[in-house]
């Protein structure tokens, strides 16, 4: 618990943290204008953040979930948001990537600089744990301090399934075999299913600690993230299937019926008996952890539908990611899940569908035989040559204005319509400090 904070229950019954000053209603009071933001605009004086905004979405919520197709800037935008509200609004802020694809290190920044100005590995030291991001790297982006603290982690499949036995298991023996079973130990590590649960379970945990006013979670790309959403649900009932109520109870009983002895017999012979062993353990033991599971799917489900939360559906207008950031809009509606927002990145500027700009651009490649000629005795080039550049030149910008035009009109069509829209223009480089994270909060937050 950070020092000067007291703590108040929180849900579940556990401590909790009060929020700190500079977050959502508790905003007004923070302190006072405090120079120049990344984009060289001045900090909006202290006040409640406008509504209909990122800024004012972000305010009132306690977790944000970042989703959408691959290869969007969905990592960086998640690690945007979370270090503008870090930065602005205040209070203890973490984002926690679950995707495995590791890249919040590298928009953080943290895989070529640390602490004291090290260099790191790549990975930048992220994990299981909360890292806390120096403010220094606020102030060197700023010239400023953060009014609150960004956290960050990476989640480790393996670690968050060891504590999640130690949490559930019913004694120390019980405990003990499971961490041991050679089965669980491969589940746990590469099984897919496993990866979705644990993070949810993680998310859940996390929040229930009380210790960060607003988590931002970056997830894998769409159609996994569904998976995400449905992994409890699904946990709930494989640990109640009749499959599993067979498999337990035959080996419990060591009586293998006449209709299932072909299929252990061939099983032995393939498998080894060790190996169904293994299994059977496995899910015996499982099994005496059932009421927490379940009672824990059900208690990550309701979170995922609390007014505190909101899902932040992130993606380009090209015409895939585009459609696949609708379907997942509209899974959101239909599982009526908060859907807060979608941001559209990498959108082309607005000049480029100015009919004035456009007519000049016809000028130019329409003249650019006699503009050729004049400079060319200017440049000490060919004419041909520079009049060739110049048509070039204004009939990529004419395409270009075709494509702005068409992707004005899908961001017009979008089906699925949420409390914010943002867009952000094309950035010419990767962003991979702190002061690019935030160039690119200030495009989206108002």
């Amino acid at each position: 618990m950070t020092p000067g904070r007291t703590a108040r229950p929180g849900r579940g019954g556990r401590p909790r943290p009060t929020r700190s000053p500079g977050r959502g209603e508790q905003f007004e009071g923070a302190a006072g204008d405090r120079g120049p933001d990344a984009a060289g605009e001045p900090h909006r004086p202290p006040g409640r953040p406008k509504e209909g905004t990122l800024d004012g979405l972000v305010a009132s919520k306690e977790i944000v979930i970042a989703c959408g197709p691959g290869g969007v800037g969905k990592t960086t935008t998640a690690a945007a948001t979370a270090a503008m509200a870090a930065h602005h609004h205040g209070g203890r802020v973490l984002v926690l990537t679950i995707d495995p694809a590791r890249r919040l290190a590298d928009a953080l920044g943290l895989s070529t600089q640390g602490r004291g100005g090290h260099a790191h590995h790549h990975g930048g030291g992220l994990g299981n744990t909360e890292q806390r991001i120096p403010d220094e790297m606020f102030r060197a982006a700023t010239g400023t301090s953060p009014r609150g603290e960004l956290w960050a982690a990476m989640l480790d499949t393996k670690a968050s399934w060891d504590e999640l036995v130690r949490m559930h298991a019913p004694n120390a023996r019980t405990r003990d075999r499971i961490l041991a079973n050679p089965l669980y130990r491969n589940v746990s590590g590469r099984f897919v299913q496993s990866h979705d649960y644990i993070a949810m379970e993680r998310l859940y945990e996390l929040h229930s600690q009380g210790k960060y006013d607003l988590i931002v979670v970056d997830t894998p790309p769409t159609r996994n993230a569904i998976d995400f959403l449905d992994a409890p649900a699904r946990m709930a009932d494989f640990f109640s299937s009749p499959l599993l109520r067979w498999l337990t109870a035959s080996y419990r009983s060591r009586v293998v019926n006449f209709a299932s002895r072909p299929f252990y017999l061939v099983a032995d012979r393939i498998l080894g008996s060790q190996f169904l062993g293994d299994i059977a353990e496995f899910f015996i033991l499982f099994q005496s952890m059932y009421s927490g599971f379940v009672e824990r799917a059900e208690a990550v489900t309701r979170l995922l539908s609390d007014r505190r939360t909101t899902f932040l559906v992130v993606s380009t207008l090209e015409a895939t990611p585009v459609r696949e950031a609708e379907y997942f809009a509209r899974a959101l509606v239909s599982r009526k899940l908060p859907l807060g927002a979608i941001v559209l990145n990498k959108v082309l500027p607005a000049y480029l569908r100015d009919r004035d700009t456009a007519q000049l651009a016809e000028q130019l490649r329409d003249g650019s035989r006699s503009l050729g000629e004049r400079l060319s005795s200017q440049l000490g080039t060919e004419p041909d040559l520079t009049a060739r550049v110049l048509e070039e030149i204004a009939d990529s910008f004419l395409n270009f204005g075709v494509v702005a035009r068409r992707e004005a009109e899908q961001q017009a069509d979008l089906a699925t319509r949420p409390e914010v829209l943002a867009t952000v223009p094309y950035f010419d480089a990767d962003i991979v400090d702190m002061g690019g994270l935030l160039r690119l909060g200030a495009l989206m937050w108002n």
